[in-house]
């Protein structure tokens, strides 16, 4: 298995055809690094391909879930899209970032396998745009979360834009995307964004576990067709 700076893949036991994808950078609350945006894909892919893993559970190191695109990346993935050539050129440029980072989210809507997001602390910006393309979310009570481009004068173009809606409604998705306000685990459950809210996160942690296991079986042949 590869190792990764940004990610760590764990096996419930050496049993279980459950694999939990952790958002590994703690100290910066799971910010979105450059290096996520390559490494994400490729540990995907081989979850995706690896005939013992049957459901994958995406979680995050530390106090929180993640808290966005790391402003970091933002400026190395865009630096080289500005020059002296022509609009066009600089254009393409721009757009072939943007594709890069997008490719990575959409990479968990390729997957074969069901991939369940348990969210805890701060879900904002970018990881709003990981776990909208996520099969099935649940978080714990002290969740909160934020379409939070909007307050950085830029747009949510990594998929919220494209996934909430669908989830939550037009309507809710749209006052959500610009106004940037917070929302908590509650209210994350009463739009339809996540299917359960969890007292703390070691419940939510041995509830999905439990459902995972329980449900490994019946779901990969279902995605797996």
């Amino acid at each position: 298995m590869e190792k990764y700076k940004t990610l760590e893949i764990v096996q419930a036991n050496s049993n279980s055809q459950v694999f939990t994808l952790y958002l590994n950078r703690p100290s910066l609350r799971n910010a979105l690094s450059s290096d996520f945006f390559s490494e994400f894909p490729r540990a995907l892919s081989w979850l995706d391909e690896n005939p013992n893993v049957s459901v994958i559970i995406l979680s995050g190191r530390g106090d929180h879930f993640c808290s966005g695109i790391d402003l970091s990346t933002l400026k190395d993935s865009f630096a080289n899209t500005k020059s002296n050539d022509d609009s066009g050129r600089s254009g393409e440029r721009l757009r072939r970032a943007i594709k890069r980072l997008q490719v990575a989210i959409t990479a968990l809507e390729n997957c074969r396998k069901p991939v369940i997001a348990g969210i805890h602390g701060a879900c904002i910006g970018g990881g709003i745009d990981i776990v909208t393309a996520c099969d099935i979310r649940y978080c714990t009570e002290d969740s909160f979360f934020s379409v939070k481009e909007v307050d950085l004068a830029i747009v949510a173009d990594l998929g919220t834009l494209q996934r909430l809606p669908a989830i939550v409604g037009f309507g809710n998705a749209m006052e959500l995307a610009l106004t940037g306000r917070k929302f908590l685990g509650s209210e994350a459950k009463s739009l339809g964004m996540v299917s359960k809210v969890f007292g703390s996160k070691s419940a939510m942690d041995e509830g999905i576990l439990g459902i995972a296991e329980g449900k490994s079986v019946l779901l990969l042949p279902l995605f797996c067709l």
